[in-house]
């Protein structure tokens, strides 16, 4: 099966033993590149507080965005819409060409500029002491801040389609860390929620990526030693899937050492739901006290009809998780 594979593609792709589609910069660099970017700029992933302990957010997979963007605009106006906290895309975002991630670009602007105008208040520039080519906008709090200091909460994990033809460098441009984490902070209940984003996009974490694991670089430990504060619940977010929806599908997942070792993490970590692109169908599964999630393709190319192809997490005051699968109705004309 995995010789038929390779033998139906490009000269100038490669295939992983383990049958995952991989670019020129592997795992170890792009790690490597990542760690470097994350030490020096980690208060970029700003940890969140928020007043309630019930929030919401959006979970889609695999645009494979070229030149039409209208899924992953419609999955940003579903998220604008329905006020969830954040959206989070787990890789094969757009395929590698730089007009297509200018095209990705000037989408994720577009929503900048709605998500800033609904949840700030424009300064009109008549009231400005000094123009400001951006602008200024107000927070609730009354603070004001630039627009480009305005976190957007879009937050993708690097897929393996999004590094063929030596991708990286385009993706990495407007993400800059393949691997990070970050914290939603729950008001006065001395509790946070962590959100783990992990680089599978070559079916293999590298030995790098297990290094700063064991060192704890993802644990946000900090908050629970420095603070006092307890992890509510734990999300990891990766490419590759760690289960396979059926045995028909061809689709890689890790190595069989690295699925093993994956688990244990997961539970060192306390996880409480894993998900996972990749494999372009719906799968839906508990192991050892972990809910994993495989989403279908987003794309309009993959998946030409209107269907549930987002996942919206609910977090509710009582306690419990929902799970609901969000349609999506954008056709190609």
């Amino acid at each position: 099966m995995l010789l038929v594979a390779v033998a139906t593609l490009s000269s100038c792709e490669k295939v992983s033993p383990i049958g995952v589609l991989i670019a020129g910069t592997g795992v170890e660099d792009r790690v490597k590149m990542s760690n470097l970017y994350y030490q020096k700029h980690q208060l970029d992933y700003k940890d969140q507080w928020i007043d309630s302990v019930d929030y919401t957010f959006l979970v889609g997979a695999d645009s494979h965005i070229t030149n039409d963007t209208c899924r992953m605009a419609e999955m940003l106006q579903i998220g604008l819409d329905n006020n969830d906290l954040f959206y989070a895309h787990l890789g094969d975002i757009a395929d590698t060409k730089a007009e297509y991630y200018i095209n990705l670009d000037n989408t994720l602007q577009q929503f900048k500029r709605k998500y800033a105008n609904k949840y700030f208040h424009e300064i009109p520039e008549d009231e400005l002491s000094t123009r400001d080519s951006e602008g200024l906008y107000c927070t609730k709090s009354g603070d004001t801040l630039r627009y480009e200091d305005i976190d957007y909460p879009f937050y993708p994990v690097v897929g393996n389609h999004d590094l063929t033809h030596n991708g990286w460098p385009l993706w990495c441009n407007i993400f800059h860390s393949s691997f990070y984490e970050f914290n939603i902070i729950l008001g006065n209940t001395q509790q946070y929620d962590h959100f783990i984003f992990l680089d599978t996009a070559s079916g293999t974490l590298g030995e790098e990526q297990v290094q700063l694991i064991e060192e704890g670089i993802l644990d946000a430990k900090d908050i629970e030693e420095y603070i006092g504060f307890k992890c509510r619940y734990t999300f990891v977010f990766s490419h590759t899937n760690i289960f396979r929806p059926s045995s028909l599908q061809f689709s890689s997942t890790f190595a069989r050492e690295e699925t093993f070792y994956l688990l244990s993490q997961f539970e060192e970590w306390n996880v409480t739901a894993v998900f996972c692109g990749h494999v372009h169908a719906w799968d839906e599964r508990d192991f050892a006290g972990v809910h994993y999630v495989t989403l279908d393709s987003m794309s309009e190319r993959n998946s030409p009809n209107p269907g549930k192809y987002l996942l919206r997490v609910h977090l509710k005051k009582n306690g419990e998780i929902e799970y609901e699968r969000v349609q999506m109705n954008y056709v190609k004309k």
